[in-house]
């Protein structure tokens, strides 16, 4: 029993914290402030329980697999809500709600640690509804505003449509092979048309909830509609586990059909950098320009997992840890002028330096990540995944994606370039931040400009692969 709680750490950990969130819910009603503190309190504790040392093992006759680089990466996704709902503080005092926004997130975790955990495809796609049904639920959470029941919608429908084509991709494999273990699956892939058209299909499944062009159309639709906490969770912590639960099903479960998923991420890398990075260069809307922008950071995950190289596998987590740091920055000041003032377009971000210094250094520290100027980790991330690009002779791909950083730049630099160059027609008025947000925002830039001087983290995640 002992070992079994502690190969579930994490999950359970996070189960008694939700179970205590719905008890204290069913008793007297508190202030949203006082739900606030509780929640950030559990998820601490949540966070300092994934860090117990455990040994590798399995459960439930293989359905649950753990390992210390399972374990890393769920402390990862753990840390990153933390920090984004740190960062949401504004808007969490002020909803009425707050319970249901811990609970239905706790549930959404949750279902991303048994993701990430899976070993086998049952538990996969259970893990997979898990996780993803509570964040449709989230996206209309602001039930005054339209654009968040339209963002509901097309979250449900979009998320329906790729679980019915991952499910269909299953039962062919499952046809094929006569297992869904990911252990036995390897052994059994022969490469027949049967199981090449599952490959498709399940790829296509991860193609939807990683906004992989040309399975992206909801994406941007999604983050503009729903409230600045939820886009975050959904642009970071739920596109980190698909991440990583999409390296182990390629590395480990598909790798006897490199040749067929090596054409798929060549082209789909491509066009996934090309339309990400063309469309962000004419948004207005900066959670609209955020959600173009995480189209193409998964274009350059691609690009690395397409050259078949097993450090490709430690380069794509290290750029989720950067991209953890560099999206819940400019997210996060994003969200906290939005809680303040409303505006959310970038002509408001006109001369945002002149009223507000340091909420434009922590935005601008955070774009400069993610575009991939050095000395800020975001280089670092973008370095080591070409790399693994350049490891399997990618030079065309990798040399496109070079390209595609350059116009990268252009669109980062022209939000730089708004907050500190430009004259505002109506400045926005001098926004105070609480201590919550304060310490996102210090944890948020520390960590893109830590992370990319110090080595010590890559290092580590490639010895664990």
């Amino acid at each position: 029993m002992i070992e079994a709680l502690l190969l579930m750490k994490h999950e359970m950990s996070l189960t008694v914290a939700a179970v205590v969130f719905l008890l204290v819910r069913l008793g007297r009603t508190r202030a949203a402030a006082t739900y606030a503190r509780l929640g950030y309190l559990l998820l601490g504790w949540c966070l300092l329980a994934g860090l117990i040392p455990a040994p590798p093992g399995q459960l439930f006759a293989g359905l649950f697999v753990t390992s210390s680089l399972v374990s890393m990466q769920k402390s990862f996704l753990t840390f990153g809500l933390l920090l984004l709902l740190l960062a949401s503080d504004r808007w969490l005092r002020r909803h009425d709600y707050v319970p249901e926004v811990f609970l239905l997130l706790f549930s959404s975790l949750l279902g991303l640690f048994f993701l990430i955990s899976s070993g086998s495809l049952l538990m996969f796609y259970l893990a997979l509804e898990l996780a993803t049904l509570p964040i449709a639920a989230l996206c209309n959470f602001d039930l005054q505003r339209r654009q968040a029941s339209e963002a509901a919608t097309k979250m449900i429908l979009s998320s329906a449509f790729s679980s019915g084509i991952l499910l269909f991709g299953i039962s062919l494999l499952y046809g094929s092979t006569g297992t869904l273990h990911f252990t036995e699956l390897p052994q059994r892939l022969n490469g027949s048309a049967l199981q090449v058209t599952a490959l498709v299909l399940l790829f296509t499944g991860f193609a939807f909830k990683l906004s992989v062009v040309p399975f992206h159309l909801w994406t941007a639709d999604v983050y503009e509609g729903s409230p600045v906490p939820v886009t975050t969770y959904l642009s970071v912590i739920s596109k980190g586990g698909m991440v990583f639960i999409f390296c182990t099903a390629l590395y480990q479960v598909f790798q006897p059909l490199q040749a067929y998923w090596h054409v798929l991420l060549v082209i789909t890398a491509a066009a996934t950098l090309l339309v990400g990075n063309l469309f962000a260069l004419r948004q207005e809307n900066l959670k609209r320009f955020l959600a173009f922008s995480s189209i193409a950071q998964v274009g350059f995950i691609l690009v690395a997992l397409s050259s078949g190289a097993e450090l490709a596998r430690a380069a794509a987590v290290y750029f989720v840890l950067v991209y953890l740091f560099s999206n819940i920055g400019a997210f996060a000041v994003v969200g906290i002028i939005s809680a303040a003032t409303g505006k959310e377009r970038l002509s408001d971000y006109r001369g945002l330096y002149r009223s507000n210094p340091r909420l434009s250094w922590a935005l601008a520290l955070s774009l400069f990540s993610l575009a991939g100027i050095p000395p800020t980790a975001g280089f670092f991330g973008k370095f080591f995944l070409l790399m693994s690009g350049a490891d399997g002779r990618q030079y065309l791909l990798v040399a496109f994606a070079a390209v595609n950083m350059v116009v990268a730049l252009y669109y980062y630099l022209r939000v730089v370039r708004a907050l500190f160059m430009e004259q505002p027609e109506a400045p926005l008025p001098i926004v105070t931040t609480v201590l919550p947000e304060r310490a996102a925002l210090v944890i948020s830039v520390a960590g893109v400009l830590i992370t990319g001087l110090f080595s010590g983290a890559y290092e580590t995640i490639a010895r664990l692969i």
